[in-house]
């Protein structure tokens, strides 16, 4: 799927060409993680609903789940008001994060915690 030149111009990419995208559980609304995208890897996310990142570490295409099996299917995504982040309503098979963690902020690590 290519997008359409409406909707790239009210992306706003970093100077790397990336955007941020916060995949978050489509029932629960829990926030499972934070990843990076480019224009590509969104175009095939949206092509084949399956969450595809881009790795700034390893420079490559990533798609979530590819080797551990813990895929991330996507039901709809959106744009923030900015146009400088996105928002993915997935549902996850397996841990979200890379330490086996449902989420990645499941550390415990509070910086201000509910009284």
């Amino acid at each position: 799927m290519t997008l359409s030149e409406s909707v790239v111009s009210r992306l706003k990419f970093d100077s790397h060409g990336l955007i941020p995208a916060v995949a978050q559980d489509a029932t629960s609304g829990r926030v499972l993680m934070v990843a990076w995208m480019n224009l590509e890897s969104l175009e095939i996310t949206l092509r084949t609903r399956q969450a595809t990142y881009w790795s700034r570490s390893r420079q490559e295409l990533w798609r979530k789940g590819a080797t551990s099996g813990h895929t991330q299917k996507v039901r709809s995504i959106e744009i923030d008001c900015d146009g400088d982040t996105l928002l993915l309503h997935i549902d996850q098979t397996g841990a979200a994060c890379h330490t086996g963690a449902l989420s990645c902020f499941d550390t415990g690590g509070y910086l201000l915690e509910e009284n």
